[in-house]
Protein backbone atom coordinates (compact mmCIF):
# COMPACT_ATOMS: atom_id res chain seq x y z
CA UNK A 1 0.00 0.00 0.00
CA UNK A 2 1.72 3.26 -1.18
CA UNK A 3 2.28 6.07 1.36
CA UNK A 4 1.29 9.63 0.41
CA UNK A 5 4.02 12.30 0.44
CA UNK A 6 4.44 14.65 3.43
CA UNK A 7 2.68 18.01 3.39
CA UNK A 8 5.13 19.61 5.91
CA UNK A 9 6.51 23.01 4.77
CA UNK A 10 10.09 22.33 3.75
CA UNK A 11 13.24 24.41 3.44
CA UNK A 12 14.42 26.05 0.26
CA UNK A 13 17.51 23.88 -0.40
CA UNK A 14 17.78 21.64 -3.42
CA UNK A 15 16.70 18.55 -1.39
CA UNK A 16 13.24 17.12 -2.54
CA UNK A 17 12.17 15.84 0.88
CA UNK A 18 8.73 14.62 -0.28
CA UNK A 19 10.12 12.44 -3.09
CA UNK A 20 12.91 11.03 -0.92
CA UNK A 21 10.48 10.07 1.88
CA UNK A 22 7.95 8.55 -0.53
CA UNK A 23 10.59 6.43 -2.28
CA UNK A 24 12.18 5.23 0.96
CA UNK A 25 8.77 4.27 2.45
CA UNK A 26 7.57 2.54 -0.72
CA UNK A 27 10.80 0.55 -0.96
CA UNK A 28 10.59 -0.50 2.65
CA UNK A 29 6.96 -1.65 2.54
CA UNK A 30 6.85 -3.22 -0.94
CA UNK A 31 7.84 -6.74 0.10
CA UNK A 32 5.55 -6.85 3.14
CA UNK A 33 2.59 -5.41 1.22
CA UNK A 34 3.08 -7.98 -1.52
CA UNK A 35 3.33 -10.81 1.01
CA UNK A 36 0.10 -9.84 2.78
CA UNK A 37 -1.79 -9.16 -0.46
CA UNK A 38 -0.73 -12.50 -1.95
CA UNK A 39 -1.79 -14.32 1.22
CA UNK A 40 -5.15 -12.53 1.25
CA UNK A 41 -5.84 -13.39 -2.39
CA UNK A 42 -4.86 -17.02 -1.87
CA UNK A 43 -6.99 -17.34 1.28
CA UNK A 44 -10.04 -15.72 -0.35
CA UNK A 45 -9.67 -18.02 -3.34
CA UNK A 46 -9.54 -21.07 -1.05
CA UNK A 47 -12.65 -19.91 0.84
CA UNK A 48 -14.53 -19.58 -2.45
CA UNK A 49 -13.24 -22.94 -3.65
CA UNK A 50 -14.24 -24.74 -0.43
CA UNK A 51 -17.65 -23.06 -0.71
CA UNK A 52 -18.12 -24.31 -4.28
CA UNK A 53 -17.02 -27.81 -3.33
CA UNK A 54 -19.35 -27.87 -0.31
CA UNK A 55 -22.22 -26.58 -2.44
CA UNK A 56 -21.73 -29.39 -4.96
CA UNK A 57 -21.87 -31.91 -2.12
CA UNK A 58 -25.06 -30.49 -0.61
CA UNK A 59 -26.62 -30.43 -4.10
CA UNK A 60 -25.78 -34.12 -4.42
CA UNK A 61 -27.33 -34.73 -1.01
CA UNK A 62 -30.51 -32.89 -2.02
CA UNK A 63 -30.70 -34.85 -5.28
CA UNK A 64 -30.86 -38.19 -3.44
CA UNK A 65 -33.37 -37.10 -0.78
CA UNK A 66 -36.25 -39.17 -2.17
CA UNK A 67 -33.93 -42.20 -2.21
CA UNK A 68 -32.59 -41.48 1.26
CA UNK A 69 -36.02 -41.33 2.90
CA UNK A 70 -37.53 -43.95 0.58
CA UNK A 71 -40.31 -41.70 -0.74
CA UNK A 72 -39.24 -42.50 -4.29
CA UNK A 73 -40.55 -46.02 -3.68
CA UNK A 74 -43.79 -44.96 -1.98
CA UNK A 75 -45.04 -42.81 -4.83
CA UNK A 76 -48.20 -44.25 -6.29
CA UNK A 77 -50.14 -43.69 -9.47
CA UNK A 78 -53.89 -44.04 -9.72
CA UNK A 79 -55.87 -45.18 -12.74
CA UNK A 80 -59.67 -44.76 -12.94
CA UNK A 81 -61.81 -47.07 -15.03
CA UNK A 82 -64.58 -44.52 -15.65
CA UNK A 83 -63.54 -40.99 -14.73
CA UNK A 84 -67.08 -39.69 -15.27
CA UNK A 85 -68.26 -41.71 -12.27
CA UNK A 86 -65.52 -40.79 -9.79
CA UNK A 87 -61.95 -39.62 -9.27
CA UNK A 88 -59.46 -40.56 -6.57
CA UNK A 89 -56.29 -39.27 -4.93
CA UNK A 90 -53.90 -41.07 -2.59
CA UNK A 91 -51.66 -40.12 0.31
CA UNK A 92 -48.57 -41.76 1.78
CA UNK A 93 -50.60 -44.40 3.66
CA UNK A 94 -52.24 -45.84 0.53
CA UNK A 95 -51.18 -49.24 -0.75
CA UNK A 96 -51.10 -50.70 -4.22
CA UNK A 97 -54.41 -52.45 -4.90
CA UNK A 98 -57.44 -52.63 -7.20
CA UNK A 99 -60.94 -51.63 -6.03
CA UNK A 100 -64.33 -51.83 -7.74
CA UNK A 101 -66.70 -49.03 -6.79
CA UNK A 102 -70.45 -48.97 -7.51
CA UNK A 103 -72.17 -45.63 -6.81
CA UNK A 104 -75.92 -45.99 -6.33
CA UNK A 105 -76.71 -42.55 -4.90
CA UNK A 106 -75.00 -39.18 -4.71
CA UNK A 107 -75.14 -36.96 -1.65
CA UNK A 108 -77.50 -34.01 -2.04
CA UNK A 109 -78.59 -31.03 0.04
CA UNK A 110 -82.25 -30.37 0.81
CA UNK A 111 -84.08 -27.78 -1.26
CA UNK A 112 -87.69 -26.65 -0.67
CA UNK A 113 -89.95 -24.44 -2.76
CA UNK A 114 -92.89 -22.57 -1.26
CA UNK A 115 -96.25 -21.99 -2.85
CA UNK A 116 -96.68 -19.10 -5.31
CA UNK A 117 -97.18 -15.48 -4.24
CA UNK A 118 -98.46 -12.79 -6.57
CA UNK A 119 -95.45 -10.52 -6.00
CA UNK A 120 -92.15 -10.95 -4.20
CA UNK A 121 -91.99 -7.22 -3.48
CA UNK A 122 -95.53 -6.23 -2.59
CA UNK A 123 -97.50 -9.30 -1.50
CA UNK A 124 -97.54 -9.66 2.30
CA UNK A 125 -96.72 -13.19 3.43
CA UNK A 126 -97.76 -12.84 7.05
CA UNK A 127 -96.44 -11.86 10.47
CA UNK A 128 -95.00 -13.76 13.41
CA UNK A 129 -91.81 -15.75 14.08
CA UNK A 130 -90.23 -18.02 11.48
CA UNK A 131 -87.84 -20.71 12.76
CA UNK A 132 -85.47 -22.89 10.75
CA UNK A 133 -83.59 -25.82 12.28
CA UNK A 134 -80.77 -27.95 10.86
CA UNK A 135 -79.80 -30.75 13.19
CA UNK A 136 -79.15 -29.20 16.61
CA UNK A 137 -78.73 -25.70 15.20
CA UNK A 138 -81.61 -23.28 14.66
CA UNK A 139 -82.54 -19.69 14.02
CA UNK A 140 -85.65 -17.56 14.56
CA UNK A 141 -86.53 -14.33 12.77
CA UNK A 142 -89.40 -12.01 13.59
CA UNK A 143 -91.47 -10.90 10.62
CA UNK A 144 -93.69 -7.85 11.14
CA UNK A 145 -95.68 -5.55 8.85
CA UNK A 146 -94.86 -3.72 6.66
CA UNK A 147 -91.55 -5.62 6.20
CA UNK A 148 -93.25 -8.93 5.58
CA UNK A 149 -93.08 -9.51 1.84
CA UNK A 150 -91.36 -12.53 0.32
CA UNK A 151 -88.25 -10.41 -0.24
CA UNK A 152 -88.31 -9.31 3.40
CA UNK A 153 -88.50 -12.92 4.56
CA UNK A 154 -85.62 -13.86 2.24
CA UNK A 155 -83.43 -11.06 3.55
CA UNK A 156 -84.25 -11.81 7.20
CA UNK A 157 -83.14 -15.41 6.75
CA UNK A 158 -79.93 -14.63 4.84
CA UNK A 159 -78.90 -11.80 7.17
CA UNK A 160 -79.50 -13.64 10.43
CA UNK A 161 -76.27 -14.11 12.44
CA UNK A 162 -77.65 -17.39 13.83
CA UNK A 163 -78.44 -18.86 10.40
CA UNK A 164 -77.77 -22.64 10.75
CA UNK A 165 -76.73 -23.07 7.13
CA UNK A 166 -79.73 -22.37 4.91
CA UNK A 167 -79.75 -20.01 1.92
CA UNK A 168 -82.97 -18.26 0.83
CA UNK A 169 -83.66 -17.12 -2.72
CA UNK A 170 -86.67 -16.23 -4.86
CA UNK A 171 -87.65 -17.97 -8.08
CA UNK A 172 -90.38 -16.33 -10.15
CA UNK A 173 -92.34 -18.54 -12.50
CA UNK A 174 -95.49 -18.17 -14.58
CA UNK A 175 -97.58 -18.80 -11.49
CA UNK A 176 -95.82 -16.22 -9.29
CA UNK A 177 -92.92 -15.84 -6.88
CA UNK A 178 -91.63 -18.75 -4.76
CA UNK A 179 -89.34 -18.72 -1.72
CA UNK A 180 -86.61 -21.35 -2.26
CA UNK A 181 -84.63 -22.58 0.74
CA UNK A 182 -81.46 -24.63 0.24
CA UNK A 183 -79.27 -26.34 2.80
CA UNK A 184 -75.62 -25.31 2.38
CA UNK A 185 -74.43 -28.82 3.29
CA UNK A 186 -75.25 -32.20 1.75
CA UNK A 187 -76.30 -35.28 3.68
CA UNK A 188 -79.40 -36.63 5.37
CA UNK A 189 -78.33 -35.18 8.71
CA UNK A 190 -78.50 -31.68 7.21
CA UNK A 191 -82.22 -31.78 6.32
CA UNK A 192 -84.00 -28.75 7.74
CA UNK A 193 -87.44 -27.94 9.11
CA UNK A 194 -89.32 -24.64 8.86
CA UNK A 195 -91.93 -23.75 11.49
CA UNK A 196 -93.89 -20.58 12.24
CA UNK A 197 -95.61 -19.24 15.33
CA UNK A 198 -97.55 -16.18 16.53
CA UNK A 199 -98.60 -13.29 14.33
CA UNK A 200 -101.46 -13.53 11.89
CA UNK A 201 -100.68 -17.14 10.92
CA UNK A 202 -99.71 -16.23 7.34
CA UNK A 203 -96.16 -17.51 7.76
CA UNK A 204 -97.57 -21.05 8.06
CA UNK A 205 -97.51 -21.09 4.25
CA UNK A 206 -93.73 -21.51 4.53
CA UNK A 207 -93.75 -24.38 7.06
CA UNK A 208 -91.94 -27.54 6.02
CA UNK A 209 -91.32 -30.88 7.71
CA UNK A 210 -89.07 -33.32 5.78
CA UNK A 211 -90.68 -36.22 7.58
CA UNK A 212 -94.09 -35.54 6.07
CA UNK A 213 -93.62 -33.03 3.26
CA UNK A 214 -92.06 -33.52 -0.14
CA UNK A 215 -88.97 -31.37 -0.84
CA UNK A 216 -87.87 -30.15 -4.23
CA UNK A 217 -84.64 -32.06 -3.59
CA UNK A 218 -84.28 -34.48 -0.73
CA UNK A 219 -81.32 -34.35 1.64
CA UNK A 220 -79.48 -37.65 1.35
CA UNK A 221 -76.11 -39.33 1.82
CA UNK A 222 -73.98 -40.78 -0.95
CA UNK A 223 -74.39 -44.56 -1.14
CA UNK A 224 -71.82 -46.82 -2.76
CA UNK A 225 -70.04 -50.14 -2.40
CA UNK A 226 -66.34 -50.98 -2.35
CA UNK A 227 -65.84 -54.48 -3.72
CA UNK A 228 -69.39 -55.24 -2.58
CA UNK A 229 -69.04 -53.72 0.90
CA UNK A 230 -71.72 -51.08 1.50
CA UNK A 231 -70.53 -47.61 2.44
CA UNK A 232 -72.01 -44.13 2.78
CA UNK A 233 -70.89 -40.53 3.10
CA UNK A 234 -72.74 -37.28 3.88
CA UNK A 235 -70.73 -35.64 1.09
CA UNK A 236 -69.60 -36.75 -2.34
CA UNK A 237 -65.99 -36.62 -1.23
CA UNK A 238 -64.85 -39.14 1.32
CA UNK A 239 -61.50 -40.29 2.70
CA UNK A 240 -62.80 -42.88 5.15
CA UNK A 241 -63.90 -45.69 2.83
CA UNK A 242 -60.41 -46.82 1.73
CA UNK A 243 -57.20 -46.27 3.70
CA UNK A 244 -55.12 -43.50 2.15
CA UNK A 245 -57.60 -42.89 -0.68
CA UNK A 246 -59.92 -39.91 -1.13
CA UNK A 247 -62.90 -40.60 -3.39
CA UNK A 248 -64.76 -37.88 -5.25
CA UNK A 249 -68.09 -39.19 -6.55
CA UNK A 250 -69.51 -37.54 -9.68
CA UNK A 251 -72.48 -39.65 -10.77
CA UNK A 252 -74.12 -43.04 -10.24
CA UNK A 253 -72.43 -45.93 -11.96
CA UNK A 254 -69.49 -48.28 -11.59
CA UNK A 255 -65.75 -47.76 -11.93
CA UNK A 256 -62.53 -49.48 -10.98
CA UNK A 257 -59.63 -47.82 -9.17
CA UNK A 258 -56.16 -49.22 -9.76
CA UNK A 259 -53.42 -48.03 -7.41
CA UNK A 260 -49.91 -49.11 -8.33
CA UNK A 261 -46.32 -48.18 -7.56
CA UNK A 262 -45.03 -45.39 -9.77
CA UNK A 263 -41.63 -46.65 -10.90
CA UNK A 264 -41.03 -43.45 -12.85
CA UNK A 265 -40.31 -41.68 -9.56
CA UNK A 266 -37.41 -44.07 -8.91
CA UNK A 267 -36.08 -43.45 -12.40
CA UNK A 268 -36.35 -39.69 -11.86
CA UNK A 269 -34.50 -39.97 -8.56
CA UNK A 270 -31.74 -42.03 -10.16
CA UNK A 271 -31.33 -39.50 -12.95
CA UNK A 272 -31.07 -36.74 -10.34
CA UNK A 273 -28.34 -38.73 -8.58
CA UNK A 274 -26.36 -39.16 -11.81
CA UNK A 275 -26.73 -35.51 -12.82
CA UNK A 276 -25.74 -34.19 -9.38
CA UNK A 277 -22.76 -36.56 -9.11
CA UNK A 278 -21.47 -35.55 -12.54
CA UNK A 279 -21.76 -31.90 -11.52
CA UNK A 280 -19.84 -32.71 -8.33
CA UNK A 281 -17.08 -34.40 -10.36
CA UNK A 282 -16.90 -31.40 -12.70
CA UNK A 283 -16.54 -29.01 -9.76
CA UNK A 284 -13.88 -31.21 -8.18
CA UNK A 285 -11.93 -31.44 -11.45
CA UNK A 286 -11.98 -27.67 -11.94
CA UNK A 287 -10.78 -26.99 -8.41
CA UNK A 288 -7.97 -29.57 -8.41
CA UNK A 289 -6.59 -29.53 -11.97
CA UNK A 290 -3.42 -28.02 -13.42
CA UNK A 291 -3.84 -26.22 -16.73
CA UNK A 292 -0.46 -26.65 -18.42
CA UNK A 293 -1.46 -24.55 -21.42
CA UNK A 294 -2.32 -21.47 -19.38
CA UNK A 295 -0.12 -22.47 -16.44
CA UNK A 296 -3.02 -22.13 -14.03
CA UNK A 297 -3.29 -24.15 -10.82
CA UNK A 298 -6.62 -25.15 -9.30
CA UNK A 299 -7.37 -23.55 -5.93
CA UNK A 300 -7.53 -26.96 -4.20
CA UNK A 301 -4.94 -28.91 -6.16
CA UNK A 302 -3.29 -31.48 -3.92
CA UNK A 303 -5.77 -30.80 -1.09
CA UNK A 304 -5.82 -34.02 0.96
CA UNK A 305 -9.26 -33.37 2.47
CA UNK A 306 -10.97 -32.70 -0.84
CA UNK A 307 -9.26 -35.65 -2.51
CA UNK A 308 -10.32 -37.95 0.32
CA UNK A 309 -13.96 -36.81 0.12
CA UNK A 310 -14.08 -37.29 -3.64
CA UNK A 311 -12.56 -40.76 -3.25
CA UNK A 312 -15.07 -41.81 -0.58
CA UNK A 313 -18.06 -40.65 -2.64
CA UNK A 314 -16.86 -42.48 -5.75
CA UNK A 315 -16.05 -45.66 -3.81
CA UNK A 316 -19.50 -45.70 -2.21
CA UNK A 317 -21.30 -45.29 -5.52
CA UNK A 318 -19.21 -48.09 -6.98
CA UNK A 319 -19.62 -50.43 -4.00
CA UNK A 320 -21.72 -53.58 -3.68
CA UNK A 321 -24.43 -54.17 -1.09
CA UNK A 322 -23.03 -56.50 1.55
CA UNK A 323 -25.08 -59.55 2.37
CA UNK A 324 -27.04 -59.48 -0.87
CA UNK A 325 -27.12 -62.83 -2.61
CA UNK A 326 -29.07 -61.86 -5.71
CA UNK A 327 -29.12 -58.97 -8.12
CA UNK A 328 -29.21 -56.05 -7.74
CA UNK A 329 -26.04 -55.68 -5.64
CA UNK A 330 -24.60 -52.47 -7.09
CA UNK A 331 -25.62 -49.38 -9.03
CA UNK A 332 -24.30 -50.98 -12.21
CA UNK A 333 -27.06 -53.59 -11.84
CA UNK A 334 -29.52 -50.68 -12.00
CA UNK A 335 -28.03 -49.17 -15.14
CA UNK A 336 -25.71 -46.64 -13.46
CA UNK A 337 -22.10 -47.14 -14.53
CA UNK A 338 -18.84 -45.20 -14.38
CA UNK A 339 -17.34 -43.79 -17.57
CA UNK A 340 -13.66 -43.40 -18.45
CA UNK A 341 -13.74 -39.72 -17.44
CA UNK A 342 -15.10 -40.60 -13.98
CA UNK A 343 -18.66 -39.47 -14.63
CA UNK A 344 -21.77 -41.65 -14.44
CA UNK A 345 -24.04 -42.87 -17.23
CA UNK A 346 -27.63 -44.03 -16.69
CA UNK A 347 -29.49 -46.76 -18.59
CA UNK A 348 -33.18 -46.47 -17.70
CA UNK A 349 -34.04 -49.76 -19.43
CA UNK A 350 -31.82 -51.69 -17.05
CA UNK A 351 -33.43 -50.01 -14.04
CA UNK A 352 -36.93 -50.81 -15.32
CA UNK A 353 -35.96 -54.45 -15.71
CA UNK A 354 -34.60 -54.58 -12.16
CA UNK A 355 -37.74 -52.95 -10.76
CA UNK A 356 -39.91 -55.48 -12.56
CA UNK A 357 -37.95 -58.52 -11.44
CA UNK A 358 -36.94 -57.55 -7.90
CA UNK A 359 -38.48 -54.26 -6.67
CA UNK A 360 -37.71 -54.98 -3.00
CA UNK A 361 -34.08 -55.68 -3.88
CA UNK A 362 -33.81 -52.34 -5.68
CA UNK A 363 -35.28 -50.58 -2.66
CA UNK A 364 -32.88 -52.32 -0.26
CA UNK A 365 -29.88 -51.37 -2.40
CA UNK A 366 -30.84 -47.73 -2.73
CA UNK A 367 -32.88 -46.87 0.37
CA UNK A 368 -32.49 -49.74 2.86
CA UNK A 369 -30.74 -49.51 6.22
CA UNK A 370 -27.42 -50.24 4.53
CA UNK A 371 -28.51 -48.64 1.26
CA UNK A 372 -26.27 -46.40 -0.81
CA UNK A 373 -28.39 -43.24 -0.46
CA UNK A 374 -28.61 -43.25 3.39
CA UNK A 375 -24.86 -43.93 3.60
CA UNK A 376 -24.04 -41.08 1.24
CA UNK A 377 -26.42 -38.75 3.06
CA UNK A 378 -24.69 -39.51 6.36
CA UNK A 379 -21.24 -38.89 4.86
CA UNK A 380 -22.22 -35.54 3.35
CA UNK A 381 -23.87 -34.42 6.59
CA UNK A 382 -20.68 -35.30 8.48
CA UNK A 383 -18.57 -33.20 6.12
CA UNK A 384 -20.85 -30.18 5.79
CA UNK A 385 -22.48 -29.86 9.24
CA UNK A 386 -21.53 -27.06 11.64
CA UNK A 387 -18.84 -29.31 13.12
CA UNK A 388 -17.85 -30.92 9.81
CA UNK A 389 -14.38 -30.71 8.35
CA UNK A 390 -15.41 -28.48 5.43
CA UNK A 391 -17.17 -26.04 7.73
CA UNK A 392 -14.14 -25.98 10.02
CA UNK A 393 -11.87 -25.37 7.03
CA UNK A 394 -13.94 -22.37 6.05
CA UNK A 395 -13.97 -21.07 9.63
CA UNK A 396 -10.19 -21.36 9.87
CA UNK A 397 -9.66 -19.67 6.52
CA UNK A 398 -11.93 -16.79 7.53
CA UNK A 399 -9.95 -16.45 10.75
CA UNK A 400 -6.73 -16.35 8.71
CA UNK A 401 -8.21 -13.67 6.46
CA UNK A 402 -9.07 -11.57 9.50
CA UNK A 403 -5.57 -12.05 10.88
CA UNK A 404 -4.09 -10.87 7.58
CA UNK A 405 -6.33 -7.79 7.67
CA UNK A 406 -5.08 -7.08 11.22
CA UNK A 407 -1.49 -7.51 10.01
CA UNK A 408 -2.12 -5.03 7.21
CA UNK A 409 -3.61 -2.51 9.64
CA UNK A 410 -0.65 -2.85 12.00
CA UNK A 411 1.82 -2.58 9.12
CA UNK A 412 0.05 0.55 7.81
CA UNK A 413 0.39 2.10 11.27
CA UNK A 414 4.09 1.22 11.40
CA UNK A 415 4.64 2.76 7.98
CA UNK A 416 2.78 5.92 9.01
CA UNK A 417 5.15 6.34 11.97
CA UNK A 418 8.12 5.61 9.74
CA UNK A 419 6.95 8.24 7.25
CA UNK A 420 6.69 10.83 10.02
CA UNK A 421 10.22 10.07 11.29
CA UNK A 422 11.74 10.31 7.83
CA UNK A 423 9.90 13.53 7.10
CA UNK A 424 11.16 15.09 10.35
CA UNK A 425 14.74 13.96 9.70
CA UNK A 426 14.93 15.12 6.09
CA UNK A 427 13.15 18.35 6.87
CA UNK A 428 15.80 19.08 9.53
CA UNK A 429 18.51 18.23 7.02
CA UNK A 430 16.90 20.50 4.46
CA UNK A 431 16.76 23.34 7.01
CA UNK A 432 20.39 22.84 7.93
CA UNK A 433 21.44 22.77 4.28
CA UNK A 434 19.51 26.02 3.71
CA UNK A 435 21.35 27.69 6.60
CA UNK A 436 24.71 26.43 5.36
CA UNK A 437 23.89 27.74 1.90
CA UNK A 438 23.06 31.15 3.34
CA UNK A 439 26.33 31.25 5.38
CA UNK A 440 28.37 30.25 2.36
CA UNK A 441 26.83 33.03 0.30
CA UNK A 442 27.58 35.57 3.03
CA UNK A 443 31.22 34.52 3.37
CA UNK A 444 31.67 34.61 -0.38
CA UNK A 445 30.35 38.14 -0.48
CA UNK A 446 32.76 39.20 2.31
CA UNK A 447 35.78 37.69 0.61
CA UNK A 448 34.82 39.41 -2.62
CA UNK A 449 34.53 42.76 -0.81
CA UNK A 450 37.96 42.38 0.81
CA UNK A 451 39.57 41.48 -2.48
CA UNK A 452 38.18 44.59 -4.19
CA UNK A 453 39.25 46.96 -1.34
CA UNK A 454 42.84 45.70 -1.42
Amino acid sequence: MATSSSTVTLGSSSIDVASIVTNLVNNKRAAKDSQISTAQTSTSTQISAIGNFTSSLTSLQAAIKSLTDGTAFSTLKTSIGDSTVLSATTDSTAKANVYNIAVTQLATSQKTTSGAFASARTTEVGTGTLSIAVGDKSMSVDIASPANTLQDVRDAINNSKSNPGVTASIVTGTDGAHLVLTSQTTGAANAFTVTSSGGDGGLAQLDFDPATDTPTIKAQDALFTVDGTAASSPTNTTSTAIDGVTLSLAKTGSSSITISNDTSSVSTAMQSLVTAYNSFVSTYSTLTKYDATNQQVGALIGDATVNSIKSQVSQLLGSQLTGATASPRSLSDLGVSFQVDGTLKFDTTKLSSALSSNPSGVKDLLSGTNGIAPKLDKLVTGWTSSSGILTQRTTNLNAKLKDLADQQTAWDSTMTDYTKRLTTQYTALDTMMTKLSSTSSYLTQQFDALTKSS
